[in-house]
């Protein structure tokens, strides 16, 4: 699992490409923010990477959740947000699929 750290400084395009690109690869990344600036640009960040992606067929959900985390030897508690394709999962690369292709209704499959 991947993971962006994003601060209160963060360019949110630049996180928004890196969310999108890992969604694209991986179809699901945490993206984790310690304090309130940090999370306004994470969630600016997700809101462009949702455009980024919205042609490639993923339609993005966020699930929030704490960890706790140390930093300096001081413990924190830090929002992490896991941003996932709702349909779940990575996408195939090309046309190809496992499903099996079904014949158009009132069609015969023997034909």
């Amino acid at each position: 699992m991947d993971l962006l750290k994003v601060s209160a400084w963060s360019n949110p395009k630049s996180v928004a490409g890196a969310i999108a690109g890992v969604l694209r690869e991986r179809g699901e990344v945490d993206v984790q923010v310690i304090g309130a600036a940090a999370l306004n640009q994470a969630i600016k960040a997700i809101a462009i990477a949702r455009s980024y992606v919205a042609g490639d067929g993923i339609d993005p959900i966020c699930i929030p959740g704490f960890q706790d985390v140390e930093i300096n030897g001081e413990g924190r508690t830090a929002l992490r947000i896991r941003v996932e394709d709702r349909a779940g999962g990575p996408r195939p690369a090309g046309p190809e699929t496992d499903e099996p292709v079904q014949p158009p209704v009132g069609e015969d499959p023997a034909l």
